[in-house]
C-alpha cells in the first residue's frame, strides 16, 4: 500500500510538472536534445531564407528606377554590367531579368534542402518518442489500461506524439528564424527610410499583447478538442474489438448513433476552437492592415516631397510586407503551437504514469523455481472499499495441481493473476519458494510461468511465430514438438501452408479449439514450472475438450498447476480443490474430502540466487 500511495504521488507531481509551460519546453529540449545537429542544420537553412526574401523586390526597384526611370544603378551593381550597356535601359533590363530567375532558383532549391532535411529530422523525433511511448505502455500495470482503455494510450503513441514534428520543426524554428527575419527586415527598411521604419514596427506591441492574451484561451481549447478526439478514438477502437458481439445484437446504429454524438461534440469543440482563432487571426490582420496603410500614406508624401524616390517607395512597401509576414508567422504560428503543445503534453503525461508492479532495489534473480507457493494472509483490492480476496491463506507444494472453483465474480482469476504480479497484493504476502513474489526481479519471475487463458491471444502471424512467442529463440524441431504435445500438429499441417499460416487479427481464421492448442503448444515451449490454466475448456466442444485435457494432462506433469473452471468434472484430476465465494476461501477439499486450508501440506524450500 505504501508502494503505490508512493508511486501515485510521484505521478501526480509529474502531471504538475507537465503542465506548466517553462517545464514542458524543459521537456521538449531534453527530447531533442540527440539531434541538435539536425535541428541546427534545419535552424541555418531556415536563416537563409532571410537574405533570399531581402534580394526578391531587387529586380522590381531596378527596372522602375534605373530602366523605366533614369537613376543610377544601386552601388556595386555598375561592374556587373559591360560599360557598352551601362547606360542602356536593356542593360537593365537583362541584369533584372537575370536576378529574378537567379534569386528564384536559389529560393528553389534552398526550399528543397530545408524541407529534406526537416522532414528527416521530424521524423526521426517523432520515431523515438513513440518508441519510448511504447516500450512505456508495455510496462504501465494492468490497472492502467484496465482504468484508462487501452485506446487512450493508442492515441497518445500514434497522435499526440506526432505533435512533437510541429512543435520543434514547423513550430519552434519557425518562430526563432520569423523573429530574426524580422530584425533583419527592421534594419534594412531603416536604411532606405527610418521613419518608415519606425511606424512599420509601431503595431508590433500591439501584436504582441493580443498574444498574450489569446494564447492561454487557445491552450484550452485545444486541450478539450484533444480529449474528445481520444475519446472517439476509444469508441472506435472499443466498437470495432467487439464487432461480432455489435452485429450479433444488431447494434450498429446504436454504436453509430454514440459515435456521431461524440464526434459531433469533437466537431463543435473544433468549430469554437476555430472561432477564436479566426477572431485572433481577424485582430492580428487589421494591427496589420492599418501599419501597412500609415507607411503607404506617408511613404506617398515623400515620394511627392521628392524625399523618397517611387522605386524606393516600392522596394520599402515589398520590404514592409515581408516585414509583416514574420509577424503573421509569429501569431500564426503561436495559436496552432498551442494544440500541439497540448498534444506533446499529453504523450509526456502517458510517459510520467508510474507503473503500480515495480522491482525492488535489489531484486533477487530467479532462473528456475522448484514451484512451491504460499498465500499468507492475502488482500487485494481495485479500489478502496471494494474487496476483492480477503484474507486468503494456504499452501502448495511443488508439482502440486490445485483446481479453483466458484461463481463468476468469485476473485479465481485475480487469486492466480497475483502470482505474475499483474497487480501485487495489498496486504499480506505471497511467498514463491519460500520467498516473497516482490524480492524476485519481475522478468525473472514472470519467466516462471506459463498461462493459458479462457480466450487463446493469438497474434497475427503465422502459426509457427505465435508457437515461438514464448521462446523466440526456439528452433522448427522444437515448435513442432511443442505442437504435437498439445495436440496440434495434425490440424496445423493441414492448414494451406502448415506452420506459416497466418491466423489473422486475434487468431480470427482458426477455430477456438484451433486457437486454444497454439496456446497449449506455446505453453509447452515455454516449460515454465509453474502453470495457470483460466478455464482452458469453456469455450469448445466435448470432443475438442478431450484433445485438450489430454494435451494439459502431459503439461501438467511435473509442475506445479492452479486450474481455473466452473465445470467441476475438469477439475478432477487436481490434487486439491479451493472453492471461492465473494473472495474468500471458503473450502479446499480432496479427494471429495473438506478440509481446512491450513492443512495442506508445506511448501519445500527451493535455492534462490540473489542478483
Amino acid at each position: 500500500m505504501k508502494s503505490s500511495f508512493g508511486s501515485s504521488i510521484n505521478a501526480d507531481a509529474a502531471r504538475h510538472d507537465v503542465g506548466t509551460q517553462s517545464n514542458l519546453y524543459t521537456r521538449i529540449i531534453r527530447q531533442i536534445r540527440p539531434y541538435w545537429l539536425h535541428l541546427l542544420g534545419v535552424f541555418l537553412l531556415s536563416m537563409l531564407a532571410s537574405p533570399l526574401a531581402l534580394l526578391i523586390p531587387l529586380p522590381l526597384k531596378l527596372i522602375v528606377d534605373s530602366a523605366i526611370g533614369t537613376n543610377p544603378l544601386p552601388w556595386g551593381l555598375e561592374a556587373v554590367l559591360p560599360s557598352v550597356t551601362e547606360d542602356t535601359s536593356t542593360g537593365v533590363l537583362v541584369l533584372a531579368a537575370t536576378l529574378m530567375v537567379g534569386i528564384g532558383l536559389l529560393s528553389h532549391l534552398h526550399g528543397m534542402m530545408t524541407i529534406m532535411l526537416g522532414t528527416y529530422t521530424a521524423e526521426k523525433l517523432v520515431f523515438d518518442l513513440r518508441a519510448r511511448l511504447f516500450q512505456h505502455s508495455q510496462r504501465l500495470s494492468i490497472s492502467y489500461h484496465d482504468r484508462k482503455g487501452t485506446a487512450d494510450a493508442l492515441h497518445r503513441i500514434q497522435w499526440d506524439a506526432n505533435a512533437l514534428r510541429y512543435v520543434t520543426i514547423d513550430g519552434l524554428i519557425p518562430l526563432v528564424t520569423a523573429s530574426l527575419t524580422l530584425i533583419g527586415m527592421i534594419y534594412v527598411t531603416a536604411r532606405i527610410d527610418w521613419q518608415l521604419a519606425l511606424v512599420a514596427v509601431a503595431v508590433s506591441p500591439i501584436l504582441l499583447v493580443l498574444s498574450m492574451n489569446y494564447r492561454p484561451l487557445l491552450r484550452d481549447k485545444w486541450e478539450h478538442v484533444r480529449e474528445l478526439e481520444s475519446s472517439a478514438t476509444s469508441i472506435v477502437h472499443e466498437v470495432l474489438g467487439a464487432l461480432r458481439v455489435v452485429q450479433a445484437f444488431g447494434r450498429e446504429d446504436h454504436e453509430q448513433r454514440r459515435y456521431l454524438k461524440r464526434t459531433g461534440e469533437g466537431m463543435n469543440a473544433r468549430l469554437r476552437l476555430a472561432w477564436v482563432e479566426g477572431r485572433y487571426g481577424l485582430l492580428v490582420g487589421l494591427t496589420i492592415a492599418l501599419g501597412t496603410t500609415a507607411v503607404l500614406v506617408i511613404g506617398t508624401r515623400d515620394v511627392r516631397a521628392g524625399s523618397l524616390t517611387l522605386g524606393n517607395l516600392l522596394l520599402v512597401m515589398a520590404y514592409i510586407g515581408q516585414l509583416y509576414e514574420p509577424l503573421k508567422t509569429i501569431g500564426r504560428k503561436s495559436a496552432s503551437l498551442q494544440g500541439h503543445l497540448v498534444s506533446v503534453r499529453r504523450a509526456f503525461h502517458l510517459l510520467d504514469e508510474a507503473p503500480d508492479v515495480v522491482d525492488r532495489p535489489n531484486a533477487r534473480r530467479l532462473l528456475r523455481a522448484c514451484g512451491s507457493i504460499e498465500y499468507r494472509h492475502v488482500c487485494f483490492h481495485y479500489q478502496a472499499g471494494h474487496p476483492v480476496l480477503q484474507d486468503i491463506s494456504f499452501d502448495v507444494p511443488v508439482g502440486t495441481r490445485i483446481g479453483i472453483a466458484g461463481r463468476t465474480g468469485a476473485g479465481k482469476t485475480t487469486l492466480v493473476s497475483l502470482l505474475a504480479r499483474f497487480h501485487d497484493v495489498t496486504s499480506g504476502q505471497i511467498l514463491l519458494d519460500n520467498v516473497d513474489l516482490r524480492d524476485y526481479a519481475l522478468d525473472d519471475l514472470r519467466n516462471q510461468f506459463s498461462i493459458v487463458l479462457q480466450e487463446p491471444v493469438l497474434f497475427s502471424t503465422a502459426v509457427a511465430e505465435n508457437i515461438r512467442y514464448a521462446r523466440p529463440e526456439a528452433s522448427s524441431e522444437e515448435i513442432i514438438r511443442a505442437a504435437k504435445l498439445a495436440n496440434a500438429h495434425d490440424f496445423v499441417i493441414g492448414l494451406p501452408d502448415g506452420y506459416q499460416t497466418l491466423v489473422g487479427e486475434r487468431g480470427m481464421r482458426l477455430s477456438g479449439g484451433e486457437r486454444q492448442r497454439i496456446s497449449l503448444a506455446r505453453a509447452f515451449l515455454k516449460d515454465a514450472p509453474i502453470l495457470i490454466l483460466d478455464e482452458p475448456t469453456s469455450a469448445v466442444d466435448t470432443r475438442t475438450e478431450a484433445s485438450i485435457m489430454d494435451a494439459m494432462e502431459r503439461l501438467m506433469r511435473g509442475r506445479t498447476t492452479f486450474m481455473i473452471a466452473h465445470r467441476l468434472s475438469t477439475l478432477d484430476k487436481c490434487d486439491f480443490r479451493l472453492l471461492m465465494e465473494n473472495g474468500r476461501l471458503e473450502n479446499v477439499s480432496s479427494n471429495a474430502t473438506t478440509i481446512r486450508a491450513e492443512a495442506l501440506p508445506a511448501a519445500v524450500s527451493t535455492e534462490v540466487h540473489d542478483r
